[in-house]
């Protein structure tokens, strides 16, 4: 461990420093030590150390101080050995900014937003051991101690899905994650032994000096090339992490949870960890333009299809969600098409502006005393000016809004699919292209109706029948409450307690309470505000050295035969000059379009959207129903698993193993036995009639053997 930079070590395990502290004195477990205050002081702390070592671990990286050793050997099979280690580069050091950072913005965010919650000093254990999780996946030199970080997010993201453990729809939820994660799991898990058992390593360096080796193998028993079948296998495993589709189903639900926690999946930790992985393959995954092509198309089918369903949502937080779904699909568009850096990049951008847009809509709910419902809000501009101005900035940067932070990596994305020749490639651009006008349609939708237009929102104390305007919360509706409104506490449902639905104080306030919105306390405006600088400017700094530069130099592997990148750097001139460009070229218009469009429909003639929805029957239908991919998993794998299992229950457990085996030798043993006794008849002369019978037969015998 010696030989471990100290620093490393500092920046990795601080926050569990600190969400141990707070997991164990400030909960109850070992004694409540640490009261509330003592709770998010340890672990914002843990945070912060980690946050500045980090910003001091990428500055050494940019000036080529990089480090690949050994923490501790684990284990040893043989002459192998398994070892946790650290890879810093410059990609791992930007990622470690970005998840500090973010993560930072979202510990302070909480004081204020569980500011009454129960759960208080367990929700800062969680989040902070959240943060060291993600911090150890990119961190990592190996496949083992990936793979530790990979399962150690999705098993705090199920702890935090349901933090709210009482209510049945947040158990449901973290359930669901938990489970499509296990499916990508399986392949992951399958990508990493396929490449350990051929390579005979788990260290990413030596695995990665036997890539061409690799590729010249093929999967046992098939023509298929074995580096194809590993580099698809682990991209499932990002598939279920990094939401796409078919296994994205668990992200929308993951809105279960608390809003501090959803911003931080979908911005920083979780979500991201697919992108990230394939990125640190690029290596291997160059090899194979089948996974390569695989990927993309996934992809590109995410961005646009998920797209779509953000338009039809009503709650804020999912509409939010949505849109994360569709710019992970445009990040694994960019994987994909050999663009890592693109993808990367995107991944930076998209982390602090939709961290932002996830707080804001955090805000939204305080300040609307946990209302979620955006169709019973309206003209909040004038109530909550600092969460309107930072909610605006964010939805610009998301649509790609020229010199935003989102507009230079979005406009690359698009750029590296019509470049790239994989298969796929052209039905990616359009998916992209496409999907800017959906992005900026939902983005401003949510953006008009939640701050202009009327007020729709109760104020004489009345009650609001439905928060959520959504079928999947209507039984969590009918049987929860929220918390009254001044402590800003909980998302829109509170915790169920085990005999009555009273809030924190014994307060008895129903869901949506009525009153006149109110700003958020600075404690939740603050990280709003310093999410909303790098939202607007990170972009046009990075540009330049991310993927123009040498910043990914000796890190990021793209094939000579892959010549998207080089494309890319020819028509870069410089930040200004790419960002005045834009004015002229489709997506800019297309996002245009989309506000306009917007505009129209929910501010100047409301009626329109009404009777779009009235004439789309099937089309609203199939959106509404979210493609019918819950209905399909619930159909076919969930009852299919039943039908299975019953079928290997009645017929191999009952028939096969009971039946016939056990019970059946039971049986045949009695057969012969009642045959058997016919035969003991008891008679001394049946006996001697018998033992005649069998000399005459042996004597017979022994006659015709000997002639």
């Amino acid at each position: 461990m010696s030989s471990v930079p100290k620093l490393y070590l500092i920046i990795a395990f601080a926050p569990l420093i600190g969400s141990l502290l707070a997991g164990l004195f400030g909960t109850g477990f070992l004694g409540r030590w640490l009261g509330r205050a003592g709770a998010h002081t340890v672990t914002i702390l843990g945070v912060l150390i980690s946050a500045i070592g980090a910003v001091i671990a990428l500055q050494d990286a940019l000036a080529g101080y990089t480090f690949n050793g050994t923490l501790y050997t684990w284990g040893a099979i043989g002459g192998i050995k398994l070892e946790i280690g650290f890879m810093i580069d410059t990609l791992s050091a930007m990622m470690m900014v970005v998840v500090t950072s973010v993560s930072l913005m979202v510990h302070i965010y909480t004081i204020g937003y569980m500011k009454e919650d129960p759960g208080y000093a367990r929700f800062f254990s969680y989040i902070s051991l959240f943060t060291f999780s993600m911090l150890m996946l990119v961190m990592s030199n190996n496949m083992l101690q990936l793979f530790f970080g990979w399962e150690a997010v999705g098993l705090v993201s199920y702890l935090l899905i349901g933090f709210w453990y009482t209510r049945p729809t947040a158990i449901f939820a973290n359930m669901k994650a938990f489970l499509v994660n296990r499916v990508g799991d399986f392949g992951f898990i399958l990508g990493i032994g396929l490449l350990f058992g051929y390579a005979g390593s788990m260290n990413y360096a030596e695995v990665f000096s036997q890539s061409t080796k690799l590729a010249g193998m093929t999967f046992p028993g098939t023509d298929w090339m074995l580096l194809s079948v590993a580099c698809i296998s682990l991209f499932i495993g990002a598939m279920g992490k990094s939401a796409q589709f078919p296994l994205h189903v668990w992200l929308p639900d993951s809105m279960e949870g608390p809003t501090p926690i959803s911003a931080l999946i979908h911005a920083a930790t979780m979500v991201t960890a697919g992108i990230f992985m394939v990125s640190r393959f690029s290596p291997l995954f160059e090899l194979s333009p089948a996974a390569l092509s695989f990927i993309i198309v996934i992809g590109a089918i995410t961005a646009l299809f998920m797209g779509f369903l953000g338009i039809i949502q009503n709650d804020i937080k999912r509409v939010v969600a949505y849109s994360t779904l569709s710019q992970l699909g445009y990040m694994t568009v960019a994987l994909g098409a050999s663009a890592y850096s693109v993808a990367i990049f995107h991944l930076m951008t998209h982390a602090f502006f939709k961290a932002l847009l996830f707080l804001a809509a955090g805000s939204v709910i305080i300040g609307m005393h946990h209302e979620q419902d955006m169709r019973k809000m309206g003209g909040l501009r004038k109530y909550m000016p600092i969460t309107w101005i930072t909610s605006l900035l964010g939805s610009l940067a998301l649509i790609g809004t020229p010199f935003f932070a989102g507009f230079y990596s979005k406009e690359n994305i698009i750029e590296a699919a019509k470049l790239s020749t994989i298969p796929g490639a052209g039905f990616a651009y359009w998916a992209t292209l496409i999907g800017v006008f959906v992005t900026a349609f939902y983005s401003f939708r949510m953006y008009f109706l939640v701050f202009h237009g009327k007020e729709r929102f109760a104020t004489d104390g009345g009650h609001h029948a439905d928060a959520h305007g959504h079928d999947d919360h209507a039984a969590a509706h009918a049987t929860t409450h929220a918390p009254h409104a001044a402590h800003g506490s909980h998302d829109s449902q509170a915790i169920p307690h085990d005999d009555h639905a009273h809030d924190v104080h014994g307060h008895d306030d129903h869901h949506g309470h009525g009153g006149v919105p109110h700003e958020s306390p600075a404690v939740v405006w603050v990280p709003l505000v310093l999410l909303a600088i790098p939202s607007v400017i990170i972009g046009a700094i990075a540009i330049g050295p991310l993927l123009f530069g040498d910043f990914f130099k000796n890190v990021i592997y793209v094939s000579p035969d892959h010549h998207v990148m080089a494309h890319l750097a020819e028509h870069f001139h410089g930040w200004a000059a790419y960002g005045m460009h834009a004015f002229t070229t489709a997506p800019f218009w297309l996002a245009v379009a989309g506000v306009v469009v917007a505009w129209y429909f929910y501010l100047v003639n409301p009626a329109v959207p009404a009777a779009i929805k009235a004439r789309s029957g099937a089309i609203y239908t199939l959106l509404d129903n979210k493609y019918y991919m819950d209905k399909f998993n619930e159909v076919v794998f969930a009852r299919g698993a039943r039908v299975i299992g019953n079928g290997f229950w009645k017929f191999g457990d009952r028939q096969l193993i009971d039946g016939l085996i056990v019970n059946g030798s039971a049986r045949s043993v009695g057969w012969i036995a009642s045959v058997v006794r016919h035969l003991q008849s008891g008679y001394i002369y049946h006996y001697a009639f018998a033992m005649i019978i069998g000399i005459m037969a042996l004597v017979t015998f022994f006659v015709l053997m000997n002639n």
